[in-house]
């Protein structure tokens, strides 16, 4: 099991929109050099909703080859079309990744009998560790701990990364007692807590600007000592908040770029972070003891 802080890696991107495929294998070193337990490629983060079939799989096969059997890779494979999920799944096994993300289907909203037939029929076509990802604020769709307990059941389906952002609900799936079942928080925020709860760490956009800050949070929250995951966390709150000022990952593809990184290019419908966010973003990077005059 993959414990921890798992960075959900943006994908860099040059101004003309192109995926920066050097970027991103130079944020693959840094991160793995600052202690991430494993990377998460194409995930919402990665923009996977704007890049073609094509590009996602080149991107994780390049994360894959950059990370060189150093951290599990993990691939984001969701879709809100089964096949398309099911497609997907098979080409990032196919490219070696170590596990697959898949986020709840989103738009078409469908009841918690279609969310557990869904991630079922992939797991049961690719056999490939699965993580279920649950994010209502995206998808509009909210998959309830009765039917996670259900799918926890399938072999291959291994873990949840639970972003609702609620600490009730992180109680109710530690309460489940799931064996050998992770769950990681999708909600930086949160992740302290939800570590200090039960889960077994958490899939962050901040670890992008911060990689060794989380981990050394996580590791202390994990291992049970709130005293000292407290105290990091108290450095890099700011971050929590200022990455999420607008929809991930305007906030923190910008401030990659204000640490010389990665370029600031995102791809429409998504634009580059509003100038009246500049300066809340600046000032979370220097009380996180980054960025100028950090």
């Amino acid at each position: 099991m993959i414990t921890g802080s798992i960075v959900a890696l943006v994908t860099p991107m040059r101004a003309d929109g192109s995926v920066d495929h050097d970027a991103l294998e130079r944020l693959v070193e840094r991160t793995i050099a600052a202690g991430t337990s494993a990377i998460v490629s194409v995930g919402t983060t990665g923009e996977s909703s704007t890049l073609s079939v094509a590009e996602h799989t080149e991107v994780i096969r390049r994360t894959i080859d950059a990370a060189a059997g150093r951290v599990p890779v993990i691939a984001g494979t969701g879709a809100n079309n089964t096949d398309e999920a099911i497609h997907l799944t098979r080409a990032a096994k196919e490219a070696g990744a170590d596990a697959a993300l898949l986020v709840t289907p989103y738009y078409n909203k469908p009841p918690q009998e279609g969310l557990y037939r869904h991630f079922r029929t992939v797991a049961e076509a690719v056999d490939i560790p699965q993580i279920l990802y649950n994010v209502p604020g995206r998808t509009a769709c909210d998959m309830l701990p009765s039917t996670v307990e259900r799918l926890a059941q399938v072999p291959n389906i291994v873990g949840l990364k639970e972003a609702l952002g609620d600490l009730d609900r992180v109680r109710d799936l530690v309460a489940l007692k799931l064996p050998d079942f992770a769950l990681y928080s999708g909600d930086d925020a949160t992740a302290r807590a939800s570590m200090l709860e039960g889960f077994h760490g958490v899939i962050s956009v901040t670890a992008n600007v911060v990689p060794e800050a989380m981990a050394r949070m996580c590791a202390a929250a994990v291992a049970g000592d709130g005293e000292t995951a407290a105290a990091i966390d108290a450095d890099i709150s700011g971050l929590h908040r200022a990455l999420f000022v607008e929809p991930n990952p305007i906030p923190v593809k910008w401030a990659l770029a204000e640490l010389g990184l990665a370029d600031r290019a995102i791809r429409l419908p998504l634009v580059p972070l509003d100038p009246v966010h500049h300066e809340d973003v600046r000032a979370a990077l220097r009380a996180a003891g980054v960025g100028a005059d950090a």
